[in-house]
């Protein structure tokens, strides 16, 4: 969709490394083989002279913005020597510290032209564009994400689940014969993916709860978030970060009301869904002056009105009167655990565009306690139901 990169120079000398663009068939060549053609000393660093001619001889293939990443590379090392291998991240787009240091050290003043007073963009780039500025707080992340994003893959996680839950949740209308408030049909609860006190030992209905939904009214709210906050985060930090975020919301919201609401079922996505947005809002929150997607004010507050009204309803579903007593309805304890798992590893994971998280000390620590819940959760629910002699409600 956005224009494509050519590779560096240096990228293809590498014996190892892949291929790690692609060029158009005209203008594919062959560069450099090895590495020593630039370091013959084998000391793992190129000098800037050397970078700097590199990329002149070359600068008709890269797209400026990458140009001019690449030469506050260069100009970040006043010792005359850039690291390979950092060269070699910063071309193949890994998330290393390098693409962070090249930029935050750089003393070369990028261009001061934005990517939105860009003119002349096609129906894709203007979307690409949008996302970035949707999504990013920092102008050069928008434009390199500008640059490098090809749409391959496709934001495929999140249209996948979301195509999953409505499948399912028009299954079991047209099975129910009922789509409005379809948790009140007495026969609801015995299908085999809700979660449901009694059937806590069976592990994958902390998980495939999210395909069963109250009712229309739960199920589109869902959905509407998860296309319009999940699918532009997907495609900015890609399916496994964004899966990474709204799986661990799911499981802690499970977990969560297995916890504080013992006797309640759950169902719905609104675990992951929370956590995605509730991530999103924190962080433009905490990146205000820097995200300049249009009218964030107004747009955070009707997120967060419709995340109130849904979390009051799940609310007022709770102690409304079962209709399958003593079997309450579902808890909505599990929209706490999503917001939990949002605003500590989806904070992260949204404010380390192009890094590695595991080089991210703040990661760690939100994993080990995400870790610990999860392991807590676990015991409790093989011991605590014993002990606490709770009188669960029969099984559906």
């Amino acid at each position: 969709m956005g224009e494509h990169p050519s590779p560096g120079p240096a990228v293809a000398a590498c014996a190892e490394a892949e291929r790690i663009e692609e060029l158009e068939p005209e203008a594919e060549e062959r560069l450099p083989a090895a590495p020593e053609d630039f370091d013959p000393g084998n000391t793992g660093y190129i000098s800037t002279g050397t970078f700097r001619s590199l990329l002149e001889s070359h600068s008709a293939k890269l797209d400026p913005h990458k140009r001019e990443v690449l030469l506050a590379l260069a100009d970040s090392h006043a010792d005359g020597q850039i690291c390979y291998q950092d060269f070699v991240n910063l071309m193949s787009n890994k998330r290393s510290n390098s693409f962070r240091q090249a930029i935050l050290q750089g003393n070369r003043r990028l261009s001061s032209k934005a990517l939105l007073e860009e003119k002349g963009l096609s129906l894709s780039q203007r979307l690409i564009r949008h996302v970035a500025y949707e999504t990013l707080p920092r102008e050069i992340d928008r434009k390199w994400y500008y640059d490098s994003y090809t749409c391959c893959p496709p934001p495929w996680f999140m249209l996948t689940v979301t195509l999953l839950e409505v499948a399912f949740f028009l299954y079991n209308g047209v099975s129910l014969g009922q789509f409005v408030l379809q948790v009140t049909h007495p026969h609801y609860l015995k299908n085999s993916l809700v979660y449901h006190p009694q059937l806590r030992a069976q592990a994958w209905r902390y998980l495939t709860y999210i395909f069963m939904h109250a009712g229309i009214e739960h199920l589109g709210l869902n959905v509407v978030l998860q296309l319009l906050v999940g699918v532009p985060l997907e495609m900015v930090h890609g399916a496994t970060r964004i899966g990474l975020v709204y799986v661990a919301g799911v499981v802690a919201g499970s977990l969560a009301v297995s916890v504080a609401d013992m006797t309640a079922p759950v169902v719905g996505s609104s675990g992951g869904v929370y956590a995605l947005v509730s991530a999103h809002l924190a962080n433009i929150v905490m990146n205000w002056s820097g995200m300049k997607c249009q009218f964030k004010l107004l747009r955070m507050a009707v997120a967060l009105i419709c995340m109130s009204m849904e979390f009051g309803r799940a609310v007022w579903l709770r102690f409304h009167p079962s209709a399958y007593p003593p079997c309450p309805h579902p808890s909505f304890v599990a929209h706490l655990g999503g917001v939990a798992v949002g605003i500590t590893l989806g904070v992260v994971v949204l404010r380390n565009y192009e890094q590695r998280l595991q080089d991210q000390s703040l990661w760690w620590i939100f994993v080990a306690m995400y870790t610990v819940f999860v392991l807590f959760a676990i015991f409790w629910n093989i011991f605590a139901y014993t002990l606490l002699d709770l009188k669960l409600p029969p099984p559906p």
